[in-house]
């Protein structure tokens, strides 16, 4: 087993790492940009590096520096949370280079299955169902624009190397698909610069189910069951649950199917199998070769930390259960509390803490960074925690996050704490009967609460 581990990343993921660590007798090192010197991974962390300025491609995105933060401690591996490095295979190279474990897949796999577009053609390969669309990537606007009048419109012009709803546009017809062509095209050269596109259907109003998957290096891959994340807000999920509302046989077939495409390209660690749900048939979208921010509803339902799964598998531990022995117990409800102000289209609410009062008891918890007169930076992603539950029904999980939600207090700053009560409260999301279409359909009901008058 490690015996120092080093943690790329921030905030609520780099707590929850760190934490999982120290259970584990792991001795932590935190990287810090000069914007999060007062962080909470910071202080708890058992040694704490400095890698740069404020912004991403100066710190938590500076490969260079993190390696040379990691070989000057002395870590054995380095685990990259989500976001920033954690789907880049040339830090995921780097770091094995360098004679230091990388907590997730090979440089090799994440090119195969971060990329979009090349996930997509393998899956085709191996006869996972895929969304009608391009068999990869494209070559230019002209072919796109051929296969989207081929297939039909409305069509999904996406990032190869997108992820969070970056790079991606939705044509309805063939006079604005040149112009969301170019500007998913051009976001996505910002964000990852990657311009590389591919072309689906667009299916409207999808459930999407998501699988999580555990492989060790002894070809042993397991699933963890699926969560659904379909409330989402322009794609940015903002509540998850597990289990789905799915039955047992359609839950067997799309779990199958995600062990298959995780096999398929010799899968190794945590991933996700991610599909789009209609009318009983199911399709691959993409697989995030990463924890996952929503895996906290999984560990609830099937009391597996995938935090130490991770680990071990990264130290070359075999795993230590078989598929028949996870069992799925009650359901789990969580939602992403934002420093955000839905009142003037979800704007970023940074700034400082002031009253927190956090909620507990039996079956909840609340994943996070922040605590009382801490600083908001305005520099990342606007994430402050994440409220979760967990009870023997679904009905149980929605009247015990209710409850939370109603206690929760986080004063100073603006959240999206309101918005999700108001979710958790529509006759539809309690009745099951919602889809990624949900919040764009009731966002003024959802908005109408006392509070953003």
């Amino acid at each position: 087993m490690f015996q120092k581990i080093l943690i790329a990343n921030r905030g609520e993921i780099a707590v929850r790492i760190i934490r999982a660590c120290k259970q584990m007798g792991i001795e932590t090192v935190a990287i810090y940009s000069s914007a999060d010197k007062d962080s909470l991974h910071v202080q708890i962390a058992d040694e704490a590096v400095c890698v740069g300025g404020a912004k991403s491609i100066d710190s938590y995105l500076n490969m260079e520096n993190i390696i040379s933060a990691a070989i000057s401690k002395g870590v054995e591996a380095i685990h990259p949370g989500f976001g920033f490095l954690s789907e880049n295979s040339d830090f995921s190279t780097l770091c094995n280079e360098c004679g230091i474990r990388f907590i997730g897949p090979s440089g090799k796999v994440i090119s195969k299955m971060g990329n979009k577009s090349k996930a997509r053609e393998i899956m085709i390969e191996v006869g996972v169902p895929v969304v009608p669309g391009s068999e990869g990537a494209l070559k230019n606007i002209n072919e796109a624009r051929e296969l989207a009048v081929k297939i039909g419109f409305p069509v999904l012009i996406k990032a190869s190397s997108g992820g969070g709803g970056r790079g991606m546009r939705v044509a309805y017809n063939i006079d604005e698909f040149n112009n969301s062509y170019e500007t998913a095209k051009s976001e996505a050269v910002n964000a990852f610069g990657d311009g590389t596109m591919y072309l689906e259907k667009y299916i409207i109003n999808p459930k999407h189910i998501e699988f999580q998957i555990l492989a060790d290096k002894y070809g042993n891959t397991v699933h963890l069951g699926e969560r659904d994340c379909s409330i989402q807000r322009r794609n940015q999920k903002v509540i998850e649950e597990a289990p789905s509302l799915i039955d047992d046989k359609l839950r067997k077939k799309m779990g199958e199917a995600a062990i298959m495409a995780s096999k398929s390209v010799g899968y190794e660690n945590a991933g996700t199998i991610e599909f789009l749900l209609k009318d009983g048939l199911f399709y691959f979208i993409e697989m995030n070769t990463r924890i996952q921010v929503e895996h906290p509803v999984t560990e609830m339902v099937t009391g597996i930390d995938i935090i130490k799964e991770q680990i071990n598998i990264a130290a070359g531990l075999e795993l230590s259960f078989k598929q028949d022995d996870v069992v799925l117990s009650g359901h789990s409800i969580e939602c992403r509390i934002n420093a955000e102000d839905p009142k003037f289209d979800f704007r970023p609410s940074p700034g400082k803490i002031g009253l927190l009062h956090v909620p507990s008891g039996h079956g909840v918890r609340f994943d996070s960074f922040i605590y009382t007169g801490y600083q908001i930076p305005p520099f990342y992603d606007s994430m402050l925690g994440k409220v979760i539950v967990h009870a023997k029904t679904r009905e149980e999980a929605i009247m015990k996050m209710r409850a939370t939600l109603e206690e929760l207090v986080i004063d100073g700053v603006k959240t999206n704490q309101d918005f999700c009560y108001m979710i958790l409260n529509n006759s539809d999301y309690v009745k099951g009967s919602f889809d990624t279409g949900f919040i764009s359909k009731t966002i003024d009901t959802l908005l109408g609460y006392d509070h953003y008058e």
